[in-house]
């Protein structure tokens, strides 16, 4: 019981600070302090960015996306803190979202999907036995492989469809709006973007690990002896 409600604490708290704090911080700056809108973005972006470094100092390793996340942030405060254009200030955060993405479809093809990491402990739950068959699965089987591409796929394309609504939301709507309407559409990208890739991709994927784990009570999957060699 202790372990599932830090768990859940765990998860929470980023994104109360990476979003609940930024948006509530603006508008009480912008509104109860009368911060001009360029101030009040770039103060309120200071505690995720505290956090972010805070994370890769006590990791005592450079987190590859939280390094990116944090060079966007800061390049894009400077960038409009010298425009003096909220609207730049707004456009930046959709520049996470296309490098990661970007990131994402380079990786797939290149044939290391980069949210193979993310996806895998929701497959194996800790599991020894789980975890040796993905590994088997991931070296052998092309339809297990396929399924992995698409699950990066998913998550690139989704990611670089959110930067393109943002950015266009940042210089067609009032800065107001968009402070928050970002983060909905933030949050509802991420939500599509699990729902689709669990359906194309981790369902049938973690179905595939299931039937492996009973013996091969389902068709065997195709194996690739070159693809396996190579791994």
């Amino acid at each position: 019981m202790t372990t599932n409600t830090g768990s859940k604490k765990q998860n929470f708290v980023p994104l109360l600070v990476d979003v609940a704090v930024p948006i509530g911080s603006y508008y009480l700056l912008k509104s109860g302090f009368g911060m001009g809108i360029v101030a009040a973005l770039g103060w309120s972006s200071v505690v995720p960015a505290v956090r972010t470094v805070w994370g890769v100092v006590a990791a005592r390793a450079i987190n590859a996306f939280a390094a990116l996340i944090l060079f966007v942030n800061v390049v894009g405060l400077l960038l409009s803190l010298v425009a003096g254009d909220p609207r730049l200030m707004l456009a930046k955060d959709s520049g996470v979202s296309s490098a990661i993405g970007v990131g994402v479809l380079v990786s797939v093809v290149m044939g290391k999907p980069m949210m193979t990491a993310g996806m895998k402990p929701f497959l194996v739950k800790g599991d020894p036995d789980r975890e040796a068959v993905f590994e088997r699965l991931l070296s052998g089987s092309a339809a297990f492989q396929r399924a992995e591409r698409r699950f990066s796929l998913v998550w690139g394309v989704m990611l670089l469809a959110e930067c393109v609504a943002r950015v266009v939301g940042a210089y067609t709507l009032p800065v107001d709006t968009m402070v928050w309407l970002g983060t909905v559409v933030m949050v509802g990208t991420m939500v599509v973007a699990a729902v689709v890739s669990g359906g194309l991709a981790a369902g049938p994927m973690a179905e595939m690990i299931a039937a492996e784990l009973k013996g091969g009570d389902a068709p065997a999957p195709a194996v690739l002896p070159s693809l396996a060699a190579a791994r």
